[in-house]
């Protein structure tokens, strides 16, 4: 019987499988942000109402969740590449829908079609991470996201303000990259293996263990907070930037995403050797209190309180998504994860969409710096209310001394 002997060109695959998945992943997240700081401009060149700007907005989410629910475990069975290879193309094809966009039809078609492409990418690409280096692939999972999406938004925040054709340049950069990364796929290691079921995979399952709820009920009103505070930065904050400063400079809206991430991947990477309680208690408090300078720097007008509220609530957020997944995870099966991580993002993106598509009709109605008022203080409330809860729960669940 023959034996397979890796071939060298086989360990140089293998190698580079790592950065190159993680290069992936972040070229995704950070397609993902860079309409971010062009929603102001295509309101004002399309003539689009608050409202649409942020359904253009959320049909990204929803699409991205529904993407994650039926597809999540494709790869599984079908094996990385393929499934990975036909999230680039489609990724493609939303970039090209951007590149020729010119008015919401085409918006809210790309965003659709992008959502289903990161919420595959995502998936296989994270678990073709794990499969290269468990360790290191899990640390990446929760990093590449955060600092693709600081580079997107930052990105087309300097293509906006110093090139050319600033609603389309972006996107036609990125389906380049996407272009180059779909065929060093083929060069890469296949890291999973194919299985049967594919299409009984695609059977939405969504399923808390009974050991999971009363710790998931525990960080639901953190988690929704955390995941609003994340809609309302990606959805209104350059706008709102824009109306508090006075300034037209779309870098400062861009800076305001990317120190959002760059602070919570920075919060993550320090504090992912903590207690999961004790990331999820510092988590909210930064967020709440972040918020909170964000709000002050708002109504003075102030871009560098605007920007340090900002540090402060994205260490937040990225504390907190750890401290939650830490609570959850480890209480589930190993083969009960997959179906308690759907129910996880259903609730997050739920969050992370919903109230951003609210707050775009309220614009409509009281204007920016009130919607953010009242956005903001809902966030810090619910916060709160996560606070007291856990605290609550965890009172109740004490030994009697």
């Amino acid at each position: 019987m023959a034996i397979a002997v890796p071939t060298a060109d086989a360990h140089v695959a293998k190698r580079y499988a790592l950065p190159f998945h993680a290069f992936v992943l972040g070229t995704f997240l950070a397609a993902s942000s860079a309409p971010t700081p062009l929603y102001r401009f295509y309101q004002e060149t399309y003539s689009l109402s608050p409202i649409v700007t942020t359904a253009v907005f959320a049909v990204y989410a929803l699409a991205l969740l529904a993407a994650l629910l039926v597809a999540g475990s494709l790869s599984d069975h079908l094996g990385r590449r393929p499934v990975i290879f036909g999230a680039i193309l489609l990724e493609l094809t939303a970039m090209l829908l951007f590149v020729v966009s010119d008015g919401a039809g085409h918006l809210i078609a790309a965003r659709i079609v992008q959502g289903i492409a990161t919420g595959i990418a995502a998936s296989s690409l994270g678990a073709a991470l794990v499969d290269v280096d468990r360790a290191r692939g899990q640390l990446v999972n929760s990093l590449a996201p955060l600092l693709g999406m600081a580079v997107g938004a930052l990105g087309t925040s300097i293509l906006v303000q110093y090139a050319p054709h600033p609603l389309h340049l972006v996107y036609a950069i990125l389906g380049a990259i996407f272009g180059i990364q779909a065929v060093i796929l083929w060069l890469t290691a296949e890291t999973g293996s194919r299985r049967i079921g594919a299409l009984h995979s695609l059977w939405p399952r969504v399923v808390v263990p009974p050991q999971v709820r009363r710790t998931l009920i525990a960080v639901t009103p953190s988690n929704v907070a955390m995941w609003m505070l994340g809609g309302f930065y990606l959805s209104l904050v350059p706008s709102l930037v824009a109306v508090a400063t006075e300034t037209r400079t779309p870098l400062i809206g861009g800076a305001m995403v990317t120190a959002l991430m760059l602070s919570g991947a920075l919060a993550i990477t320090l504090r992912r050797t903590l207690a999961a309680s004790s990331n999820l208690t510092v988590g909210t408090i930064a967020m709440t209190t972040g918020l909170a300078i964000v709000l002050a720097g708002m109504h003075g007008g102030s871009v560098l309180v605007l920007i340090g509220g900002t540090l402060v609530g994205g260490a937040g957020f990225g504390t907190g998504f750890l401290g939650a997944l830490g609570s959850i995870i480890p209480l589930a099966r190993p083969d009960e994860r997959a179906e308690l991580l759907a129910a996880y993002y259903l609730q997050s993106y739920l969050a992370f969409s919903l109230p951003a598509l609210l707050a775009g009709y309220l614009v409509r109605q009281i204007g920016y710096t009130s919607t953010a008022d009242v956005y903001a203080t809902t966030v810090i409330v619910i916060g709160a209310v996560g606070l007291v809860v856990r605290w609550s729960m965890s009172s109740r669940s004490a030994p009697a001394v």
